[in-house]
């Protein structure tokens, strides 16, 4: 620890919590467009085609999931593989800053199959894949049987992988759309988008590296949307490594704190940091919410007792915040809204979590009846 870090402001568990939820808009909702809070957050999980709508349920004021539909459909928000290599609903303008900036992770995930790529050409593969998906958007089904005809002794899932790696492919609508989703098909984000990604990628050849933008506008955007953090916080989002040096270039214009453990935390100086007793509604979020997967130290949000109980093998479950930390897991079954507390919840915590309850469930499903119960959402 340095003596700088060693005489910073320590920020309790709960102090981080209240900030965190502060940031992502939890505490309260907001009166954001759907379009400026999925820029603010930069960008929703998406690896199933609801989550991002619940999302944006229990973080906005007067959201429906039209809002979100529309965005889509005018090509305003764009489903691609970013942070973590998981499919995330971005804006178009991140969708094309974001995705180069974690291309390096991209090229890293290649090695995991290597095996399967043994004499493919991956410069070759990425131009041919691009000719395939912008003459018209391609399944992965579509993109390996083409891919094949190339290289028929590679392995195909290793092909149609290597194609989403090297290029910034976006799932094109109506895949996506709140109530009429269709089948997952494939297209650049710059021919999707009608601009290029910046800086604009090229294939580069066996010497030559790929551009990787600076990172420092990204840190200082992530801060706003779940600081205060730490350097591997940020890297635990962004699935990237070797941080640190942005994180010192931007130091001098940033506020210094650390946590329980005397890890250190970089803030904006600006930026809200609410008391320990504000008070936090309870709130419905989707399997895989970022809230939970954006930090190494998830205790700010879940519990030490209750890790790993949000997923059972492959299955991850929606999630139930009380007081701010993960409380529970929710499912919706046939009529029922079914929520499995891990612990005993006071009436009056009851009384809040029925209630936000019935305003997700108004949101995203208006008109339809449910009812609403506590009991077993885990099986054992």
């Amino acid at each position: 620890m340095t003596k700088t870090t060693a005489s910073a402001p320590v920020l309790s568990p709960r102090a981080l919590n209240r900030a965190t939820l502060d940031r992502q808009l939890l505490l309260r909702r907001s009166g954001l467009s759907a379009k400026a809070a999925v820029g603010h957050l930069l960008g929703l999980q998406a690896q199933n085609v609801k989550p991002p709508y619940y999302a944006l349920a229990a973080r906005l004021d007067g959201f429906a999931p039209g809002q979100l539909s529309e965005l889509m459909a005018d090509r305003e928000v764009v489903r691609i593989v970013t942070m973590r290599s998981t499919i995330h609903t971005h804006t178009a303008e991140d969708c094309l800053t974001l995705r180069p900036l974690v291309q390096p992770a991209r090229d890293r995930e290649l090695i995991n199959f290597r095996k399967g790529l043994q004499g493919v050409d991956l410069d070759r593969l990425a131009v041919l894949a691009r000719e395939l998906v912008e003459a018209e958007p391609r399944t992965m089904k579509q993109l390996r049987e083409a891919l094949l005809a190339e290289w028929p002794d590679a392995d195909p899932q290793a092909l149609a992988i290597a194609a989403r790696c090297k290029l910034p492919l976006v799932q094109v609508a109506p895949r996506g759309l709140w109530g009429r989703s269709g089948q997952v098909a494939l297209t650049t984000a710059e021919h999707w988008l009608g601009r290029p990604t910046e800086p604009r990628p090229t294939e580069p050849g066996p010497t030559e590296p790929r551009p990787t933008p600076a990172p420092d506008a990204t840190v200082l955007r992530y801060l706003a949307a779940f600081g205060p953090a730490s350097v591997k916080d940020m890297q635990t989002w962004a699935g990237l490594t070797r941080l640190r040096d942005a994180f010192e270039r931007l130091r001098p214009q940033l506020r210094i704190f650390r946590d329980e453990n005397g890890v250190e935390l970089f803030d904006l100086p600006e930026a809200s940091r609410p008391a320990e007793d504000t008070p936090a509604p309870p709130r419905f979020l989707p399997e895989f919410d970022n809230l939970l997967l954006s930090h190494a130290d998830r205790t700010r949000v879940v519990p030490k007792e209750y890790w790993g109980r949000s997923w059972q093998g492959n299955q991850a479950y929606c999630t139930l915040l009380v007081d701010g930390f993960l409380a529970g897991v929710w499912k919706l079954t046939g009529d029922t809204l079914v929520v499995e507390p891990f612990d005993r919840l006071s009436k009056a915590q009851q009384k809040d979590v029925t209630a936000e309850g019935q305003r997700m469930l108004a949101t995203l499903h208006p008109g339809t009846p449910y009812d609403i119960r506590f009991g077993t959402v885990v099986e054992k």
